[in-house]
């Protein structure tokens, strides 16, 4: 039986697949290779890149024209700026691709000798200036993971790359697709040899295009998930494809992954009679966020890097100046696939926009001692006007120590609650979020089962104060009565956070108020 891949490069014999070259534009690579050029292939990580650039490997060694090989050079990542060790590991691995991919034994027979006379700074494209005179076809190189290599040795290989361009084609490949999560040229190479920084636009300044591989199409998630429906008879309501779409946008990983946790991993979804609904599909979002599966905590680990948190930060602050923003860092934020800069700057999708915070917060929520049963009613029903009351205290007792620890510090406060409110939520109920630039504030979901099958809906919206308290009363007001509106929740709360140095006393309120027709409470904080 195939199934939905979460895990390395997909195939179609094992896996539910779309066909690879579809996601690409193989008319317009296939013209790039036909006039020579060397260009770039980048997308965010498990995103089909290398699925990819196998397909077009055996599609262009499927005719006459080309000798197409594809190379990882990931290995030679462990060898850093150790440039002879590196280039023995690439070297290496060309032989055994040029072998597996091309059937032609002639790199691996080489190499050896080639990079003793030659030197590791000289042998990777001697060896590929000797193959393309041997070759009775113009070869196609395309090297995945080039971000992989480090420092000296990424500058090595490029450096070497562009010195045998204008060999090219007949003692030099004719195409050299690079391939990684960036464009090269947000490369900053740090060289310990020059001891100097050279950008990926200089050491490879012989760049045709950048293609960008996207995400899948929301047809393409239906026509994925139609072939286990085929295949199995398990089938999926509409509403459950839609809120998949909704929720990965998309992204390829994401829609495996859920599909998988889905029909492969839940044991009641496991019974192909069980039709998936879209309750089903938040479950397994729920379950995927919480397992913190390699895919999100790799997305974790980016979130501490000082260009990433210049952008996502404003983003999670609500922050009303977006040209302030580096062009640099949004372009590199994008290229992981963190953001889309499609019209608005935002969260590339809602499971993001869900594990970022989570994410940031993981530590802190787990260090809180508030427990969920303090907070629940005999009803059932969560008692949020308790809950909030207990992080005011908490809020005015921890909130300077506690936000110093974010790395985020401008989004401190909403971190800080929506840690609060993880700890208690993950009791059984759980939290939507919606933030970004502009917006001045972060809107809040929260569902919580209560009783025999009835849902507690409740919306919070987190301002910070920047002008008067009157000012921003009045303006939250009518933005929590539109989202509680929207959202068809019961209870509604503006929480109004003040950064200021005016006394505790001044800060902390409670106090309740009708807007059209609707009970508001508004904390101080």
């Amino acid at each position: 039986m195939r199934f939905f891949n979460n895990a390395g490069p997909v195939n179609c014999a094992d896996h539910y697949c779309l066909d690879p070259l579809h996601r690409i534009d193989l008319d317009a690579i296939e013209s790039l290779i036909g006039q020579h050029r060397y260009f770039i292939l980048h997308a965010p990580r498990q995103t089909g890149k290398t699925s990819s650039l196998l397909a077009l490997a055996h599609h262009l060694n499927s005719g006459e024209r080309y000798h197409c090989v594809y190379i990882n050079v990931e290995p030679a990542q462990a060898a850093r700026e150790d440039v002879a060790g590196a280039m023995q590991a690439i070297l290496s691995g060309l032989g055994s691709w040029a072998r597996h991919i091309a059937g032609d034994p002639y790199p691996g027979e080489i190499w050896p000798g080639v990079l003793a006379e030659a030197g590791a700074y000289d042998a990777f494209g001697e060896v590929l200036s000797r193959w393309a005179m041997h070759s009775d076809r113009p070869l196609v190189l395309l090297i995945d993971e080039i971000d992989a290599l480090i420092g000296d040795t990424l500058i090595a290989v490029l450096r070497q790359l562009r010195a045998g361009y204008a060999k090219r084609p007949a003692a030099f490949p004719q195409t050299v697709v690079l391939c990684g999560v960036r464009d090269v040229r947000d490369y900053r190479i740090h060289s310990a040899r020059s001891q100097e920084i050279i950008t990926g636009g200089s050491a490879f300044n012989i760049k045709a295009e950048s293609i960008r591989l996207g995400n899948f199409t929301a047809a393409d998630v239906a026509s994925l998930y139609r072939q286990h429906t085929a295949e199995t008879g398990q089938s999926f309501s509409p509403q459950a494809i839609a809120l998949i779409w909704d929720l990965t946008r998309g992204q390829p990983w994401l829609v495996n992954a859920l599909g998988y946790q889905l029909c492969f991993r839940d044991p009641t979804t496991r019974n192909r009679a069980v039709t998936i609904t879209a309750a089903l599909v938040e479950q397994a979002k729920e379950t995927l966020i919480a397992r913190r599966d390699t895919h999100l905590d790799q997305l974790a680990d980016k979130l501490r890097e000082p260009r990433v948190r210049r952008v996502i930060a404003p983003i999670l602050a609500g922050d009303n100046a977006p040209g302030q923003l580096p062009v640099d860092d949004v372009q590199y934020v994008r290229d992981l696939g963190l953001i889309t800069t499609d019209g608005q700057l935002e969260i590339a999708n809602p499971i993001y926009r869900e594990v970022i915070p989570r994410e940031l917060t993981y530590t802190t929520s787990l260090t809180i001692t508030e427990q969920p049963a303090w907070y629940i009613a005999p009803d059932g029903r969560l008692d949020l006007p308790k809950l909030i009351a207990a992080f005011q205290v908490f809020f005015r007792e921890h909130s300077e120590h506690w936000i110093e620890r974010f790395d985020y510090k401008e989004a401190g406060p909403q971190l800080l609650l929506q840690a609060f409110l993880q700890r208690i939520v993950n009791g059984g109920g759980r939290i939507e979020r919606e933030y970004g630039l502009g917006r001045m504030r972060t809107d809040l979901f929260i569902l919580w089962p209560y009783g025999s099958g009835q849902v507690q809906k409740a919306v919070l919206e987190l301002k910070i104060l920047h002008k008067g308290l009157a000012q921003t009363i009045a303006a939250g007001l009518a933005q929590i009565y539109e989202y509680r509106d929207r959202c068809g929740a019961d209870e509604a709360h503006l929480l109004i956070f003040d950064r200021s140095a005016r006394a505790w006393s001044e800060k902390v309120f409670r106090r309740s108020e009708q807007f059209r027709g609707v009970g508001i409470e508004i904390w101080g904080i």
